[in-house]
């Protein structure tokens, strides 16, 4: 028999507590009652699909589930679990907001997002720590760039920013050291699969269906409905929207939208700090970024799971699921290699791509990097760390699109480009496409 929408195991357990029972205590049943089980049979009709059940994803669905609680709402998931790609594969850190250009998306979401996921998860227990983050310049030929940064974080609104001398930065970080530095306070790390498992817990207790294990192969579009084709069935929706990660642009093209911009795979590993070594590290310790480039450099960070992070690494992957190093997918490999985007990209940033050869080929150049900051830690510190893939939109003409991007299709909505920030943006992305969806679409 199919479990019904708010009545599987997880969902029971959680509406039986006691009213008024602490987020932590939600939290512990939650972990005890273990994995989301799948929908027996997840096709037929809904009112809205929402395809992708990472963090953002989630967040949409439970954002227009409280919006719009007559709605009937089913999210679908290609993977086992939900938040099983770039939500559960990154850093883990609580961006505050500091990098971004003011007056953009991410600058916006970012600082939003970050005040909500943390209400989020006092409110419900959620792992998570406020330990702050240095950004550090380590030479003069920096401090200007320290300066624009400090710039946009008072533009930003980012919360408690506040530069910090040579002085400041040992009272902080002891075993780091750099000429000035910029101190966030509210920069935090959090575990982002327990949001997501937070998010869909709330989904099913409002009836909405989260369908794992189901991929979609094929839309069709026309008349009142969306199909979607699904490796456990056929759903039909008034409408969709569309938080696919990896696989957006793929999603997007499917349903008649542009193919420009492309998601590129780049793959990030880390090593990490041997645990007799991890005091060198209290918290999250960054470079001055290269503002030409969305990635943020080799940094410091300590991750929810007790472990101290020495990365990441900057590749183009051969796989849009390439946490293994070896995993290579010839469809993946071809979309990259046949993008004009990308070899325009590669003869701009040619140099960059030589320096992260480098530092994948062992683990010597990322301690160095890192012994930049932190000038006691050495090779034999770091041992094998974890890995994840970032979904980068690449435009035509060779950019690395840098903001966050949606559009729109026939009776669908579409995330494009949602990398780092987003899962500390997730709720508040999950307004501004709830917003969108409300204008445009007949909910």
């Amino acid at each position: 028999m199919s479990p019904q929408p708010g009545h599987d195991k997880r969902s029971r357990l959680l509406i039986d507590l006691p009213h008024g029972t602490s987020g932590a205590a939600r939290r512990e049943v939650r972990l005890r009652a273990g994995p989301l089980s799948a929908l027996e049979d997840p096709s037929g009709d809904c009112d809205l699909a929402v395809v992708g059940a990472g963090i953002i994803g989630l967040a949409v669905a439970r954002e227009l589930a409280e919006r719009h609680p007559a709605l009937t709402i089913r999210v679908l998931e290609k993977e086992a679990d939900v938040g099983a790609h770039q939500t559960g594969h990154n850093s883990g850190v609580v961006h505050a907001g500091i990098y971004y250009a003011p007056g953009s998306l991410k600058a916006r979401l970012c600082v939003e997002g970050a005040r909500l996921l943390y209400e989020r998860c006092e409110r419900d227990g959620i792992p998570h720590e406020r330990c702050g983050k240095l950004i550090v310049a380590t030479d003069g030929s920096e401090l200007a760039a320290l300066d624009e940064l400090e710039r946009r974080g008072i533009a930003n609104t980012v919360p408690g920013l506040r530069r910090v001398d040579a002085d400041g930065i040992r009272e902080l970080e002891p075993h780091a050291r750099g000429l000035g530095a910029l101190h966030s306070p509210g920069t935090g790390i959090v575990d982002f699969t327990g949001v997501a498992r937070s998010l869909a817990d709330e989904l099913r207790e409002r009836g909405a269906e989260v369908a794992t294990g189901c991929e979609v192969t094929e839309i069709r579009t026309g008349g009142r409905r969306i199909e979607l084709r699904t490796a456990r069935g056929e759903v039909r929706a008034r409408h969709a929207l569309f938080c696919a990660g990896l696989w957006a642009d793929r999603l997007a093209v499917a349903c008649g939208g542009d193919p420009d911009p492309r998601i590129v795979p780049f793959r990030g590993a880390y090593l990490r700090l041997r645990p007799e070594r991890r005091h060198l590290v209290r918290a999250l310790i960054y470079p001055v970024p290269d503002p030409r480039l969305p990635f943020l450099g080799v940094h410091l960070s300590r991750h929810p799971s007790g472990d101290v992070l020495v990365g990441p690494t900057a590749l183009l992957a051969p796989a849009r699921d390439a946490y293994a190093p070896g995993r290579v997918r010839p469809r993946d490999a071809a979309a990259t290699a046949l993008w004009p985007g990308t070899w325009r990209m590669a003869r701009r940033f040619w140099r960059t791509g030589v320096r992260e050869l480098r530092h994948a080929a062992g683990s010597g150049a990322l301690a160095r990097a890192a012994a930049r900051y932190v000038p006691e830690l050495r090779k034999g510190d770091l041992e094998p760390g974890p890995a994840g893939v970032r979904a980068q939109a690449l435009c035509r003409d060779g950019t690395l699109l840098d903001d966050f991007a949606f559009s729109a299709t026939e009776r669908a909505l579409h995330v494009r480009n949602a990398p780092s920030p987003g899962a500390t943006s997730a709720l508040a992305i999950a307004r501004h496409v709830a917003d969108r969806a409300g204008r445009e679409l007949d909910l």
